[in-house]
């Protein structure tokens, strides 16, 4: 029988065994190569479902393109997943953990991305559809106080420096979803968020009708985005003052 107050070596082998286990994970790692930190692999869970270029899934089209964006809007989206203005949970799990050195650094590197674009399916819709699309996109609503969309994003819908998207070359499921998101409240950006106000001036006929009129357009031959400064918004909105999201 051991001594009152005298450890066994029982309670000695039992103290040191998570030490013990410390050591042989820390030696079992010890051999193994660091995961190199370079873009390519900081930009990999991006590319699994973008692209690798980011030029957005093939086929439909719920990941949207990110080759030619302008680089403030991929950065303030990447911050509005980790905010919580935009709800969809695997971005929200990959982003959690970003600086916002990391997501411009992405973001610039996407930007830069100029490769062809895929045209995405339509679907089949009536000549009056694609025709109150077209008008909601060039023209608007002004009965509604709808906006054009090119008043934003610009004359050839290609977006407009620093923070707002091309909408031409996006699938028709993205567009609409989108759209869809902002109606429901799981997409928003800073106030005043324009976005949701006119999404909700829209009616479910409109979305479909703009969702496939601009998945039907071609992209033009200089797809990049016009300068900043190059419009006058229609509307008082966070993104236009560097805080939100846009498309």
């Amino acid at each position: 029988m051991a001594t009152r107050g005298r450890p066994t070596l029982r309670m000695c082998l039992r103290r040191l065994l998570p030490f013990t286990l410390l050591i042989c994970v820390a030696l079992a790692h010890a051999d193994q190569p660091g995961v190199p930190d370079t873009l390519q692999q900081r930009i990999a869970a991006c590319t699994s479902c973008h692209g690798v270029h980011g030029e957005g899934s093939s086929g439909g089209g719920f990941f949207p393109r990110l080759a030619g964006k302008p680089s403030g809007y991929l950065a303030l989206q990447m911050q509005n997943f980790q905010r919580g203005l935009r709800e969809y949970a695997p971005m929200e799990y990959t982003v959690r953990l970003l600086t916002p050195e990391y997501m411009h650094e992405i973001a610039e590197y996407f930007a830069g991305q100029q490769v062809p674009y895929e045209r995405k399916p339509v679907p089949t819709l009536t000549p009056s559809t694609l025709q109150r699309g077209e008008q909601l996109v060039m023209s608007g609503d002004p009965a509604r106080q709808i906006p054009p969309c090119q008043a934003c994003h610009g004359k050839q819908l290609t977006g407009t420096e620093p923070s707002v998207p091309g909408l031409v070359g996006l699938p028709y499921d993205y567009l609409s979803s989108q759209l869809g998101s902002w109606r429901t409240g799981t997409r928003a950006s800073a106030a005043p968020d324009c976005m949701a106000q006119i999404a909700n001036r829209l009616a479910p006929a409109d979305i479909t009708a703009v969702s496939a009129w601009l998945a039907s357009r071609d992209v033009p031959a200089d797809a990049h985005p016009q300068s900043a400064g190059s419009i006058t918004p229609p509307l008082r909105c966070g993104v236009l003052q560097g805080q939100g999201g846009g498309a």
